[in-house]
């Protein structure tokens, strides 16, 4: 993959982020969701895997930068093992937090430390089956969150519609919110979002300059979060995994990539800067 060029950000703020990255690597974090970004969608998220290449793209950079994060709405054991991560030469730098940093998982140590789950998704977990029959939707088990994906219905747009309010009642009665996503629901408690675990580990790496990459709804906390770094002195780069299906973070984005290739090429292209 070294003949990658290097993409260039279509706005300032993306520019100036990408070369307070390439000038000063070893106080950048890189941060990355997995789904969509690192991973192709699919129709099924237990087949979710990293795209063939992130694997030695990741290793190429990770120890040319301060810390790589992987933050994902999943349980982080979950993206270690679809990512391939674990036991890696060069990924010593590397942090997976999981449940929007609920969990967290480091490769220096192979552990994951996570707090007690909410009473609330247990709850949930009960009632669904009733408020889901004959919808045609699945529902993945997260642990600490249950999700609900309309991508197998009949009609994935008009099921994922029909089953927002409903979801969000039921959400609520338990303490817990929904997070919409591409053709999927998800129920999760309050108070944490890829935004909140991106600024805490940045600040706990003392970053100098951040890249975000995701996909999706659930990324545009990260996306903000990134903004309000960038505000108060810390440059930064947002990049989308392109995708027809969220148009929001392609709007906001500095530099939009063709999928995880796109991502892949670009960890690619910056480890070979980086030399």
């Amino acid at each position: 993959m070294s003949t990658n060029a290097l993409p260039a950000p279509v706005t300032k703020a993306g520019q100036d982020g990408l070369a307070a990255l390439l000038a000063d690597p070893g106080k950048a974090l890189v941060a990355l969701d997995f789904d969509g970004t690192l991973a192709p969608i699919v129709a099924d998220p237990e087949l979710a895997r990293a795209h063939p290449e992130a694997l030695g793209a990741l290793v190429a950079l990770a120890p040319k930068v301060a810390a790589v994060a992987v933050i994902t709405g999943r349980p982080a054991e979950v993206a270690v093992r679809n990512g391939g991560f674990a036991g890696v030469p060069g990924l010593e730098h590397l942090v997976v937090l999981g449940h929007y940093g609920a969990e967290r998982w480091d490769a220096r140590t192979g552990e994951v430390t996570a707090p007690e789950a909410h009473p609330g998704v247990d709850a949930v977990r009960a009632e669904l089956p009733g408020l889901l029959e004959g919808s045609g939707t699945w529902v993945e088990d997260k642990g600490r969150a249950v999700a609900v994906h309309t991508r197998r219905a009949a009609d994935p747009q008009a099921a994922f519609d029909a089953l927002r309010e409903p979801l969000t009642g039921l959400a609520m009665r338990h303490g817990l919110i929904v997070e919409p996503g591409r053709m999927v629901l998800e129920l999760r408690p309050p108070g944490m979002d890829k935004g909140a675990a991106l600024t805490g580990f940045a600040r706990e790496v003392g970053a100098g300059s951040v890249l975000f990459a995701g996909d999706d709804l659930g990324d545009l906390p990260a996306y903000a979060a990134v903004d309000t770094l960038r505000a108060s002195g810390t440059p930064g780069l947002l990049v989308c995994s392109g995708s027809d299906e969220v148009t929001e973070l392609r709007e906001r984005a500095d530099l939009v990539v063709d999928g995880p290739e796109g991502v892949v090429g670009l960890l690619a292209a910056l480890a070979d800067q980086l030399g």
